[in-house]
Parts: C-alpha cells; structure tokens; sequence
C-alpha cells in the first residue's frame, strides 16, 4: 500500500506493491512473503483483480456488491463478488469491448459494444443473443422509460434498438459528422450526444426532436490556452436535473447550467490531454475528471484540486457508489493490475470493506516513513564539493528536479571521508549555541548579530523611529520587529542566510529598496511632525501641509548604472574566459585517408562546407585540386549539371537573340582615324573629324 498526501488530504493506493505469478507453489509464495518487504506490506483487497494484459473499462453494479471489468488479450469480462472479495465468473468474447452498461442491478442483465459493430447481450447463464448496427459504434446510452438503446459513432445517425419490442426504430438524424459519446439525465431523461465538431447536441426521446446545442469548441478557449486544433468532445456526464459536464480532447473541462449556453466554469488540466471520463461525487459537490495521466477531484465553487497520479496510462475510472457516500475509486489502466484508491476525505469505506478504516486510522496514528526519507537531494554543486561527479548517470543517483537522490548512508560515509572533522566542527556549534542561550538570561545589552549586520542596523533604526511615533499617540501599538520575531531568529544566527551584496540580484533590487525605505522614513517624520501639532494646538485647525508626491525616479537611474555595470563585468568575464581558452592547446581528428597539411587547411575545409556545391567545385577547378573516390572498383569522377527551368531557357534565348540583333545593327567605327593628338579633344581624340579638324562626338 502506498500512501500520498496532496493539499492535506490522504491518499490510499491499496494495488500497490508486487503481485506474485500464479504459477508460484505455496511453499515458495511464503518464502517470498517472509524475506521480501513489499510483498508483506501490500493488501490484496480482491484476490486476482487484474487482467492478463489490459483492462479497458471497469464498472460496479447499482447494488455494489458486483465489480465487473472488460479487458484484453483475450477479450473477456471479469466479475469480482465484494461479498466473497474473489472472482465469481469470467467469459471470453469474440472481439474488443468498446463500451458496456449494467442494466439491472446486478449481473444479471449486461450489453456490450464491439468494435466489429456487434452488440452482444448476456444474461445471468451467459450468452443471451447477438445484433450488428450498420455503422461502427462509440458509445451507448440506455433510456429506461421506453427500453430503448441509443448507439452513437462514425455516422451522423444515432441508431436506436428497442429492446422491449426486440427491433431497430427510426434513426435521430443529426447535423454532426460524427459522434464520440454521449448520456441521458437520470432525471428527466434528456438524451445528450458529443460530436467531433465540439458540439454538444440534446434530443427529448419523447417527441424525438433536437432541443437545443451548445458549441463547447468556443467556450473553451480562454486566456493562455495554446489552439492546436478543433476540440472535440470526448466525455460528457450529468448530475442532478440541470449540471452537465462536457470534456474535450484538449483537456478542458466544462461546467454547465441547461438553462444557460455559456459554461459555468472551465477547469484546464495543462496536458493537452483528451479526458477520458467524468464523475460526480454528489454528498460533498466535488468533480471528478480524468484523462490519460492524472485523476482530478476539485470543487465545483473554489476547484481546489486533488490529485490522484495512477502508475500507467488511464483509460477509465468509477466511483464504488454515486448514491452512497464512498471514497473507493477503481481505475482501468494499460496495465494488467487494476488500481484501487481510497481516499477517506471522500467517504468511508464501503461495506463489505469497512476494516480500511480502521486501518487507515491506526497508520494516521503511527505515520511510517516515506520513501524519500532514506534519501539525501543533492544538487551538483554539492557532488563537486563531494567528489562524486563520475556518479552522474549511475544507478546510484536519481535524478530530480535540479539535482538527484542519492543514498543517506553513502551521503554521510562520503562526507565523513571528505571532511573528517565535521563531527567536532558540528559538536563545537552546537557548544557555542548552548552558551548563548545560557547568556540570554542576563542582562540583554543591544547589540548587532553577527550575521546580517547592516540590515539588523536598518531594522533597528525603522523600529525606533516606529517606538518614538507610537509614544506619541494616545492609543498606538508598537508593531513587533522582525529581530525580536522567532520565525526570523535563524536568519541573523545561520551563516547560509548571509545577504551576499555583490550578487546580481541584491544590486538590481537595493536602488529600489533603498528609495523605498527613503520616502517610508519621510512618511514617518511627516506623522511625527503631524503628531507634535496636535499636541501643541489641541483646538486649532489641523496642519494645512499635505505629503506632495514623490515624482523622483533618481532610482531608475541607479538601475540602469548597475545593469550597466553588470554588462561590462559579464563581458570582462567572458574576455578572460575567451583567453584562457585560446591559451589551451587545440587537438584536430584527422579522418582514415586524409594527410596533415596545415592549420589553415582545416580551417578552409570548414569554410568550404557552408558554401554551395557549385562555388566548392569552381573553387577546386581554380586551384587544381579534385576530390577522387578510391574504391574497389576504380576511381570515379561526379560532374554535376544544374538543371534550368523552362522560364530560364527562354530568357537566355531570349538575351542571345537580342545581343546577335544588336550586332547586326552595330555600324563600325574603323573608319575614324587615331592620328598622334595630344589625348581627348584634340587632334588625335575623339572629337576630331574627317579633315583633322575640331568636330562634334
């Protein structure tokens, strides 16, 4: 059995523990119960309440007296007898369960639903009879006034099978592609169907109409919720004649009133996880929602959760009793052992259990110790200092959170190894702190701590500045400090509590503070200055001097400074970090084939990796190098030929065309003569004419 508590409230998990195989002999069982620890400390409520690979669904009859659970490989259904606490049948079907329902109030009457699209009837004997619905079903509702059973899935139909008059009635035609679940008020037996568009549609079996829809897609989408898609409804639960629960494949769950189209409330269980099922717990008016990972309880006014964590994935879970007040929760997971939760702040243990309350009494009265207690929570900082970095990774550390758990006892043998005197470092402590309670009795001199000076000095001078100004008042009470407060007595005593100055944080915060403590001593001279008028003119008008606003952002300013001094050390850091670096000596793989030139040969090789292949091969063209492939059967040569679309081709055309039309039109300058000028503009350049003569270009 393991025992959690979560916000205070306990939490039984009586699966817990190892199960022994059936193929074990007695004597061996024994043996094992004698010498393994968990075997003696688990509880099997039910003997052989498990599946021999996985359970799908599990439900408990009106009376609670029947469990009965469909499960897999192969397809079967278990009946447990709580009176007997053992199995009391177990038939193999043909094909997976996809739902079942207990129509009576015990065994007696039992429907399943197939994924083959059967429906399958059993009686008390056994096999009663079986009948296919044209389409591949989901879920099914039973409505008791007219006997009918409605079966929703891939289709837009909900079909509907008379079992008085033993055929199929007309299909409810819907506006929905498809249907995921669906349920009928145990009240006013109003039938309700979720589709996977995240609409939830309600049809009165009466008059066989649609009486109203609600768009769950919408409504829950709020603030902070990531939209990945659609959210379909995948559960769908009432309580009571007007509360309906609605939860989607996303994983928000919502509160409904039917007089009204928006949710009451919208619980988000932060997995992006479709909910799996919905349960009420009427007598305390708590929610019970759960998908894949976790079980919530939370309240419908505060929704204060509790958290119920199953070992495996969840595919459904079921209160003993909705009428009668009970904490017993059974779970189905993909596990072959189905799980068993009490948790006494729901209810007291059903009947034909009723010695789980006094056992859980009996362990509230002796607690025992957790499994984390045997544990030390190291971070690595802590494994440097002891030495023990090459354990990462090990089995003889967990990691967790920010750090591991590592043995106690391998904790303490390390640590006396590493710092021998420990032990007479803790017993003179523990000398030192004995005489200064012994000096307490005496006469108390006010004087500094020894840690936490300068904020001991500060707190003492707010205090006396405090003490003065509720003197002066007729009915005012000195608040008390935080020196003479016990819950902060360590915080001057302990050296770990010491304000470190220099750190990032304090300089970053201390302008502020600092300016705070500024205009709280201001307020308190402005009171004092205040009070003493009062005094000295009993009657006369009060002071005409108000407190003017402090508009002064003087630390702003300071702020910046520090986060600018912050920078420049950071980047100093890093120079010198950069430095030690390049001082270090490098080490260069070379691969299987390839020579050593020189440095800056690797370096090119790298810079040539970023380029395109293209420039690469005009690179080794231009420098004579060429990559060759040695292997067994010669060497080989790749030339690669960039293909051009059809675009490309014709512009290029085009150009060529273009430049052979401009060469045709082209007149030729051979005529003009170069004589000897003296350049441009005279008589050899170009504005010379025909004649030797100035002319125009």
């Amino acid at each position: 059995m393991q025992i959690s508590s979560v916000n205070d409230v306990k939490i039984y998990n009586l699966s817990y523990g190892k199960s022994l195989p059936e193929w074990l002999s007695d004597r061996k069982k024994r043996q094992l119960q004698k010498k393994d620890v968990d075997i003696q400390r688990r509880i099997e409520l039910i003997q052989d309440f498990e599946m021999p690979t996985v359970c799908t669904s599990i439900k408990v009859s009106r009376d609670g007296q029947f469990i009965l659970a469909a499960g897999t490989y192969k397809p079967r259904i278990r009946c447990y007898d709580t009176y007997q606490l053992s199995l009391k049948f177990e038939r193999c079907l043909d094909s997976d369960v996809v739902a079942f329902d207990i129509l009576s109030d015990d065994y007696s009457k039992l429907v399943f639903l197939h994924c083959d699209r059967y429906v399958e009837f059993h009686s008390q004997h056994g096999h009663y009879y079986k009948t296919r619905i044209p389409k591949f079903g989901r879920d099914f509702a039973y409505h008791y006034p007219s006997c009918d059973l409605y079966f929703v899935g891939t289709s837009s139909e909900i079909y509907r099978l008379n079992l008085e008059q033993g055929r199929f009635l007309n299909s409810l035609q819907t506006d929905a592609v498809e249907h995921n679940v669906c349920d009928i008020n145990p009240v006013h037996h109003l039938f309700a169907t979720g589709t996977t568009e995240g609409k939830v549609e309600c049809w009165d079996p009466r008059v066989r109409n649609r009486v109203g829809q609600l768009d769950c897609a919408l409504s829950s989408i709020t603030e902070g919720t990531e939209v990945q898609g659609l959210p379909a409804v995948s559960a769908l639960r009432f309580n009571g004649s007007l509360t309906m629960a609605v939860g989607t494949s996303t994983g928000q769950v919502l509160l409904y009133d039917l007089r009204s189209s928006r949710p009451l409330l919208v619980k988000d269980h932060y997995y992006n996880l479709p909910i799996k099922s919905l349960n009420f717990h009427e007598q305390l008016d708590l929610v019970l929602s759960a998908d894949s990972k976790i079980i919530k309880i939370w309240n419908k006014d505060n929704m204060s959760p509790i958290y119920v964590c199953p070992p495996s994935f969840l595919t459904l879970f079921w209160l003993t009793s909705r009428v009668l007040p009970s904490g017993m929760l059974f779970t189905a997971n993909e596990d072959p052992k189905m799980n068993t939760f009490y948790i006494p702040a729901l209810g007291p243990a059903p009947r034909w259990c009723s010695f789980l309350d006094n056992l859980t009494e009996e362990l509230e009265e002796s607690p025992e110790t957790t499994v984390y207690d045997d544990y030390k929570f190291v971070t690595r900082k802590d494994l440097e200092n002891l030495g023990l970095s090459h354990l990462v990774g090990s089995s003889l550390l967990r990691a967790y959170m920010h750090g591991f758990f590592m043995d106690i006892r391998l904790y303490h043998k390390v640590k006396t190894m590493a710092n021998p005197f420990a032990y007479e470092e803790y017993r003179k402590e523990k000398i030192r702190q004995k005489i200064e309670e012994s000096r307490t009795q005496r006469v108390q001199i006010k004087k500094l701590p020894k840690v936490n000076k300068e904020l001991a000095l500060k707190l003492m001078e707010e205090g006396d500045d405090e003490a003065e100004l509720a003197s002066r008042k007729k009915k005012g009470k000195v608040l008390p400090s935080i020196l003479g407060d016990d819950r902060f007595q360590v915080m001057f005593e302990n050296p770990d509590y010491q304000v470190d100055e220099q750190s990032e944080e304090y300089r970053l915060l201390n302008p502020i503070v600092s300016k705070v403590g500024q205009k709280r001593k201001k307020k308190l001279r402005l009171l004092a200055q205040q009070t003493a008028a009062e005094e000295e003119e009993p009657e006369g008008r009060p002071s005409s001097e108000e407190e003017s606003s402090d508009d002064d952002k003087s630390w702003v300013d300071e702020v910046r400074e520090q986060r600018r001094l912050l920078r420049l050390e950071d980047r100093d850091r890093r120079r010198q970090e950069r430095k030690q670096a390049d001082r270090q000596p490098r080490f260069f793989h070379l691969k299987a084939g390839e020579e050593f030139r020189s440095f800056g040969d690797v370096a090119r090789k790298q810079r040539l990796q970023k380029v395109s292949l293209e420039e690469r091969l005009k690179f080794e063209e231009h420098s004579g190098t060429s990559n060759m492939a040695d292997t067994a059967v010669g060497s080989k040569q790749l030339t690669f030929t960039l293909k051009k679309s059809e675009q490309q081709r014709k512009q290029q055309q085009a150009e060529r065309e273009h430049h052979e039309e401009r060469k045709k039109l082209r007149r030729s300058a051979g005529h003009l003569s170069s004589g000897r000028g003296r350049g441009r503009g005279w008589g050899g350049g170009r504005g010379r004419g025909r004649g030797g003569g100035w002319g125009r270009y």
